[in-house]
């Protein structure tokens, strides 16, 4: 069973190998099908090749290979997306966690972005540098987007996050009170704080007794993220 994003990337790639023979890039994957980042797009390819729909081919860049199509792909012809009706999971953006494996001998990972550092003054948007990423887990990772960042500062050490260590943060914009979330204040400061909503009000609060909690009102506050997990280099 498909889900409907696994399926388009499916028949765009086999579309693609009729007409030049050549597998898409992950950045033409990623436009054709409408996703913000490549790291989407990595998951697919793993859910696909998990299902046998798809094989990597080991040693070349760019090279996939078409194991199967779905039933219905197959009777309507090769690369044609108008007899579209396969048994999919009815959320389209549906992801379901992928189980760690071994990949190439090693454990398997999806490159995230790697945004920057979280810093006074830079809104996440303009952190985005997509020639950077890191290695991720897929174990770590669930459903939706994700993106990483460098801690800069002591802020959160009481709840084990240093400075230096690399977050992995699930894209979202509300959170439920006592997560520790990436918050955008007043359009153009970032921090990593726990965060806590009372009435009409929004705490940030610090792990670290040398600062204070800051209280916001609501319309001060936005919530670009979650906290889903930490890498650390010793």
């Amino acid at each position: 069973m498909l889900t409907r994003k696994q399926y388009e990337l499916l028949m765009f790639i086999q579309e693609r190998l009729a007409d030049t023979g050549v597998s898409p890039s992950f950045e033409e994957m990623k436009e054709a099908l409408g996703l913000k980042s490549k790291s989407g797009i990595h998951r697919l390819i793993t859910g696909l090749e998990e299902r046998e729909f798809i094989r990597r081919l080991p040693h070349r860049a760019r090279a996939l290979e078409i194991l199967k199509l779905p039933e219905n792909a197959e009777s309507a012809g090769l690369g044609s997306r108008s007899g579209f009706s396969p048994t999919v999971i009815s959320n389209d953006e549906y992801a379901p966690p992928l189980p760690s494996g071994n990949f190439d001998g090693g454990v398997e990972s999806v490159p995230l972005p790697l945004y920057g550092k979280i810093a006074a003054g830079t809104p996440i948007e303009a952190l985005r540098d997509q020639s950077n990423a890191v290695e991720i887990p897929v174990s770590m990772l669930g459903g939706g987007e994700h993106y990483a960042l460098e801690v800069d500062g002591d802020s959160m050490v009481d709840a084990g996050i240093l400075d230096g260590d690399t977050v992995i943060i699930q894209r979202c914009d509300n959170a439920e009170t006592g997560a520790i979330v990436v918050a955008l204040i007043d359009e153009n400061e970032v921090t990593l704080k726990r965060f806590r909503k009372k009435s009409q009000s929004i705490a940030l609060e610090p792990a670290n007794a040398a600062y204070e909690t800051r209280i916001f009102g609501p319309d001060r506050v936005k919530v670009q993220g979650k906290l889903i997990g930490l890498l650390r280099r010793y």
